[in-house]
């Protein structure tokens, strides 16, 4: 586990992960953003077999740019069960982290540079709509107010120091990734980061949140529907039952103080 209080190692190679199903129209723009944002990362297109031909898109992006590589997986498995496929191509070619980004604009690659220098300090970056600076932009009220009550919920039921724990635009060292055991996550959706910044959290990492302006796709279907706010706010309240119940736990095993007199 990374010591926090030693000095972290310098971040030199970056792997920025890209999950798409049907984005061809949004992914050129996306990595040719990331590109001049941060030249010197490289690109990983995580395809799920898009009928729409975004992986054929993919592979001309790779074909012309050597720091875009592309990873065709058969079908769609969900965002968790792609992030964890880019976080092992990532780990077995040494990176030292990895970044999460939609493909549909929403996630402003000219954030990424700030991410970037607050992770040197930390083992988790996020970009977060919820602290001050940060901001929504063309969301629906309802959306919004559903989005801020869910993280609302997880800080409360969960008992943690994190303000927008679903967000999806994040910087993890792969340090990190090693020490969290992705290995038992069994997430696939959505609740995929909320389940990793729970496990960030309680191994004692350090999560620092940066402010962005988190801005409503224009083009395509947002994946997001009611079947996913239930399937988060159901596992949610399961880890919450279960992280209740070993602070309980915890305090009954815990030898009373007239017995150490």
């Amino acid at each position: 586990m990374p010591d926090p209080r030693e000095p972290r190692p310098p971040i030199e190679r970056v792997a920025v992960l890209i999950p798409t199903y049907n984005e061809r129209e949004n992914l050129p723009r996306i990595v040719e953003r990331v590109r001049a944002c941060v030249p010197d990362a490289d690109v990983l297109v995580l395809d799920d077999n898009s009928p729409d031909g975004t992986g054929e898109v993919a592979d001309e992006l790779a074909a012309g740019d050597d720091r875009v590589s592309v990873l065709h997986r058969p079908g769609k498995e969900g965002l968790g069960a792609a992030y964890l496929a880019g976080f092992a191509w990532a780990l077995e070619r040494d990176y030292d982290a990895v970044v999460e980004m939609d493909a549909d604009g929403s996630h402003r690659p000219e954030h990424l540079p700030r991410m970037l220098v607050a992770a040197a300090e930390a083992d988790l970056v996020i970009g977060s709509r919820y602290v001050r600076g940060g901001r929504v932009v063309n969301w629906p009220k309802n959306r919004k107010a559903v989005s801020m009550a869910g993280n609302a919920y997880i800080k409360v039921v969960l008992g943690m120091p994190v303000n927008d724990a679903t967000a999806g635009y994040r910087v993890y060292r792969t340090d990190t990734l090693r020490t969290i055991g992705l290995d038992r996550v069994e997430s696939a959706g959505y609740v995929f980061q909320t389940d990793l910044t729970v496990r960030t959290v309680r191994a004692g990492l350090t999560v620092v949140e940066i402010p962005i302006t988190f801005i409503e796709r224009e083009i395509g279907d947002s994946k997001m529907d009611g079947d996913v706010v239930r399937e988060s706010m159901t596992r949610i309240t399961a880890w919450g039952l279960r992280h209740r119940r070993d602070q309980v736990r915890s305090l009954l095993e815990r030898e009373p103080t007239w017995r150490r007199l």
